[in-house]
């Protein structure tokens, strides 16, 4: 049997801070005793991730993911837990374990401001040892694959924020990392980047096998690359399997679009009217009734084209969230 690329069991990280109320008199007692509290920012999730395994972690802000991938790439000591990534310990930050993992956050830099993004990238290279020949092999893939021609001789100031992401992702996957930890890489792009980092994403997976985990409040990049998701709230995991059995188990519903000459027809009669107009319905229904109800559109109604889908994946999330606080 394989090996799990990465392996968590159990794994929680608590902060012990200072609890301020308001108020004169609390700040007065606060300066002669400081109240504590503990806070778990994560709490005892446990899963494995699969060689070549591209996973959606999904949670709130404030849910343990950003923490949780510190843990993961060994910037954070966890209070409790086991973990293992390529069978060796996070935290320890063992060169091995380094040169074959990598961390890539949207909201942070580690290209330089002021100087050209391929002078960062030699930077990187020497920092990881890559042979020189090795190194132009693999910046030419990158480039070829994110279109990065442009942009290297541009100091990193110049560019737009989607040009300086694809260049940040270039440069943390230059030691060509076996498992790639992504917290919000597509954060603040435009739609057109947001596709291009899914397709290179998709394309780095499928070349060289590397197990991915990435965060996103992007549901279509959790759709267009996920197949498993994990979803944890609170610092504690709610949900851990196939994104469709997600959808399954956290609706009650479908919806189905209908196309009508018209909406003269009494549609309540079907199920709840969820909009209506130019002779194009959405209906939500039960899905239990979903076969039962379009069989008597069809056969009710001139219906010109059908289409029946599941709820949005925002609003499956959303559920997922709710019974989290319940």
């Amino acid at each position: 049997m394989t090996s799990p690329a990465v392996h968590i069991r159990g794994l929680r990280k608590t902060y012990v801070v200072s609890r301020q109320e308001a108020g004169a008199r609390a700040t007065v007692v606060d300066l002669v005793r400081r109240r504590m509290q503990e806070v778990r920012a994560v709490d005892g999730i446990s899963f494995d991730l699969a060689p070549g395994e591209v996973v959606g972690f999904l949670g709130p802000n404030g849910a343990g993911k950003t923490t949780t991938l510190k843990m993961l790439s060994g910037l954070l000591h966890p209070t409790a837990g086991e973990v293992t990534v390529l069978g060796r310990v996070p935290w320890k930050r063992e060169k091995a374990f380094l040169r074959q993992i990598t961390l890539v956050m949207g909201q942070r830099n580690q290209l330089v401001w002021d100087i050209p993004a391929s002078h960062s990238f030699e930077l990187n290279r020497a920092i990881y040892r890559i042979p020189q020949e090795d190194y132009r092999r693999i910046l030419g893939e990158l480039t070829d694959l994110l279109e990065l021609g442009p942009l290297l001789s541009k100091p990193v100031r110049n560019l737009s924020l989607g040009e300086r992401m694809k260049c940040e992702i270039a440069a943390a996957l230059l030691h060509r990392p076996s498992v790639v930890f992504l917290d919000e890489p597509t954060i603040g792009l435009d739609v057109t980047m947001q596709r291009r980092i899914r397709t290179f994403i998709t394309e780095y997976n499928r070349r060289f096998g590397a197990t991915v985990l990435l965060t996103s409040h992007y549901m279509a990049d959790v759709e267009a690359l996920c197949k498993r998701v994990v979803v944890i709230h609170h610092g504690w995991l709610l949900f851990d399997g196939d994104l469709s059995v997600l959808v399954q188990q956290f609706t009650q519903h479908k919806t189905i679009v209908v196309q009508l000459g018209d909406c003269d027809a009494d549609l309540k009669a079907y199920g709840d009217v969820v909009s209506c107009s130019d002779g194009r319905a959405t209906l939500r229904v039960p899905r239990s009734e979903t076969a039962h109800i379009t069989e008597r559109l069809l056969a009710d109604l001139p219906v010109i084209d059908l289409l029946i889908e599941d709820p949005p994946i925002e609003e499956v999330i959303e559920r997922v969230f709710a019974q989290g606080n319940t």
